[in-house]
């Protein structure tokens, strides 16, 4: 497949797909972080899920829906190859390794888009708010994260303000810091403690399907 994948870079804001387009492209990140995001008709917009290196996006190509309902954008620049709908469509139906895969990925994209709906109903925003860090820096393999208060607060569905006193609440507790769009983790310990449990169902459901580089 390798002369088939283009490298390609995906600059921040970058919108890959609107909701109920014909998704022509799968996308294989290296670096980034790319949301997927489900708006209502009065324009709110909440985040249903992250993908980052451990991924794709695209799984409507080889699931037979063509398109989706969310949208996909960029939340954190970086690069990746991409794959075109004919040539994943032809590998997929030879039931390979490719088609295994991507079928344990889609298992996991599933979980956390289950547990993220869960989290957003029953648990208190600065939850929410350290889960989605820890997510977001588990793929991006640094401690910090440049972010704009207004990008979180759209991507949780909530107004920026309530960002504000949640992030507030984080600093004051010593587990962030936040200046001028860069979040830091200052302690990713007790930060792990204290987020909901959404985190690590999450995060133990990734690491059961999906192998790691290191796997044999």
């Amino acid at each position: 497949m390798l002369p088939d994948l283009e490298f390609i870079t995906m600059p921040l804001g970058w919108t890959m797909s609107e909701s109920g387009d014909h998704v022509n492209f799968l996308h294989f990140p290296t670096a980034g972080i790319v949301s997927l995001i489900y708006e209502l008709e009065n324009g709110a917009s909440s985040e249903i899920a992250l993908v980052g290196n451990e991924g794709l996006v695209g799984v409507s190509i080889f699931m037979g829906g063509e398109s989706m309902p969310s949208s996909t954008e960029v939340q954190s620049a970086g690069y990746a190859y991409r794959l075109s709908r004919k040539i994943m469509k032809r590998e997929f139906a030879l039931g390979g390794q490719l088609q295994h895969l991507a079928l344990l990925y889609t298992q996991a994209l599933i979980s956390q888009t289950s547990q993220t709906a869960v989290c957003n109903q029953h648990h208190s925003l600065d939850k929410q708010l350290s889960r989605w860090l820890l997510m977001s820096l588990d793929r991006m393999h640094d401690n910090k994260l440049v972010v704009t208060q207004e990008l979180i607060a759209n991507l949780l569905g909530v107004r920026r303000e309530s960002v504000t006193m949640a992030a507030g609440k984080l600093q004051k507790d010593g587990l962030i810091t936040y200046s001028r769009g860069i979040i830091k983790v200052l302690d990713r310990s007790k930060l792990e403690m204290q987020v909901c449990e959404c985190y690590e169902v999450v995060k133990k459901e990734y690491d059961r399907l999906l192998p790691t580089p290191d796997s044999k």
